[in-house]
């Protein structure tokens, strides 16, 4: 994320559930998806963890997105 926007999302954090739902879910999956990268090896049941966290990841980037872009115009 560019500077910009995290600026952006510092400053309307405490103003604005939406954005401040959709920030926390998207540490919380990185922070998840980074302790998984750590294991020098996955599970089965964790490689799919990891496919599902992705695609939840991407799609509230993707809201954030939206989001953000209504706060820059």
């Amino acid at each position: 994320m560019e500077p910009q926007e995290l600026a952006i999302i510092e400053k309307n954090l405490n103003t604005d559930a939406e954005l401040k739902a959709l920030w926390d879910l998207h540490l919380d999956y990185e922070r998840r998806l980074d302790k998984l990268s750590k294991k020098p090896y996955l599970t089965p049941t964790e490689e799919a963890d990891v496919k599902e966290l992705k695609k939840k990841k991407l799609a509230g980037k993707t809201k954030l997105q939206t989001l953000l872009n209504k706060y820059k115009s």
